[in-house]
């Protein structure tokens, strides 16, 4: 998790950035039309995209938050609001973003909203992975009151960053990379990404 850090986020950004719904069919739109999010629409991109609307839609059929994350998130007082940045090839976005919505499902309190970092690369830059990477998915949750910055997560869990960072070590090739981190997911079953926003929330309630 990166350092919270001050940052102009408007209501107007929040207001005109995709809710859940919104962005799956914007990106079925992209697909039926042979593009991807961003300016890259090589095979390749389209590939991983398509990979990632699968993830997403078995994750939303499957996934079933914890009982301790649902009680923490649906006692939630304060309004928040989670804004991600993310990109449709992304494939730590594809394992995240599913149980990111269903926690927000979980609390009237929290609304999550979605935009795209190649096109709000002033927002991603304030929100740098090691004050350096453009990683995504990251989610920047804001009081919806004054949009003060309470708190960020991302752009994967920290155990999967932790073997993330150790394959970076070996230099390993990025698609063996990828391969081992999607089985990494597979068999983590979103108990992580579950386990830290309890976590997450408590702190940020408090905030």
């Amino acid at each position: 998790m990166t350092e919270v850090k001050a940052v102009q986020i408007t209501r107007d950004l929040i207001e005109n950035a995709y809710n859940y719904r919104e962005y799956r069919e914007m990106i079925d739109q992209a697909l039926s039309e042979g593009k991807t999010t961003g300016e890259n629409h090589s095979e390749a991109m389209l590939h991983y995209t398509k990979m990632n609307v699968h993830r997403m839609s078995r994750l939303d059929r499957r996934t079933e938050l914890l009982d301790e994350l649902k009680k923490v998130a649906g006692s939630i007082g304060k309004h928040q609001t989670w804004l991600v940045i993310t990109e449709a090839w992304c494939g730590d976005a594809a394992q995240s973003l599913p149980v990111i919505q269903k926690i927000a499902d979980e609390s009237s309190a929290i609304h999550a909203k979605y935009i795209l970092r190649d096109e709000n690369l002033e927002i991603m830059d304030q929100f740098l992975t090691n004050g350096k990477s453009r990683s995504v998915p990251k989610l920047v949750c804001l009081d919806s009151k004054t949009l003060d910055v309470l708190g960020t997560w991302g752009p994967r869990p920290e155990a999967a960053q932790k073997v993330y960072d150790e394959w970076r070590e070996e230099d390993l090739p990025y698609q063996q990379i990828a391969e081992k981190l999607h089985k990494w997911y597979a068999e983590d079953r979103t108990e992580s990404i579950q386990t830290e926003f309890i976590a997450l929330l408590q702190r940020w309630s408090l905030n």
